[in-house]
């Protein structure tokens, strides 16, 4: 995977009123390559809907979470789910994780928690600092209390690049944070 951040959805954290499908759309504008749709609690129509129209910005790369979908590039899994075929990145909280991502064929991680996160409060604690140091042979992405203020850390530390999901979701601006997200990896 080329891209340095992955941006991973929850529009339940999105500010009243703001369209999921249009703060992706405002993301992309702003340099944003790939994404990783969650919204478990979609049905499967909804769901499947709002890939297809996130699938149709030019230039995103449009991830699955979890739940395979025709309209999506690639899958990512959970950490306790089975192996699949095909292009797909996996959870992991360890460096054992990741290698064990890797025997499974998984083409990128996102290896978390990075930092202490308000998206899920009280999981951790936080990574040790060196435990994005193994060269894995895949990207690998710190996930967990990333924003501007620690990206260029956490990179510095060996991650490959970023996942973030609280500190785009919950901005009122998210488009502004992807580019200062952007700006922070060049």
């Amino acid at each position: 995977m080329r891209t340095r951040l992955l941006l991973l959805t929850d529009r339940a954290q999105l500010s009243k009123g703001r369209s999921l499908s249009r703060t992706i759309a405002e993301c992309v504008e702003a340099g944003l390559e790939a994404v990783v749709v969650r919204e478990h609690d979609l049905g499967p129509r909804d769901r499947r809907a709002l890939l297809a129209r996130v699938a149709e910005l030019d230039g995103l790369t449009v991830i699955s979470s979890r739940i395979v979908d025709p309209a999506a590039h690639g899958l990512h899994l959970a950490a306790h789910q089975e192996r699949v075929d095909g292009w797909h990145g996996r959870s992991c909280h360890s460096a054992d994780d990741v290698r064990r991502a890797v025997a499974d064929g998984a083409a990128w991680a996102t290896l978390s928690p990075y930092a202490a996160t308000a998206s899920k409060p009280g999981h951790g604690p936080p990574l040790p600092p060196d435990a994005f140091t193994d060269d894995s042979g895949i990207p690998v992405f710190a996930l967990g209390g990333i924003d501007a203020g620690n990206t260029r850390a956490a990179v510095e530390a060996g991650a490959h690049g970023v996942a973030v999901m609280g500190a785009v979701m919950r901005a009122a601006d998210p488009a502004d944070v992807v580019a200062r997200l952007l700006a922070e990896l060049a």
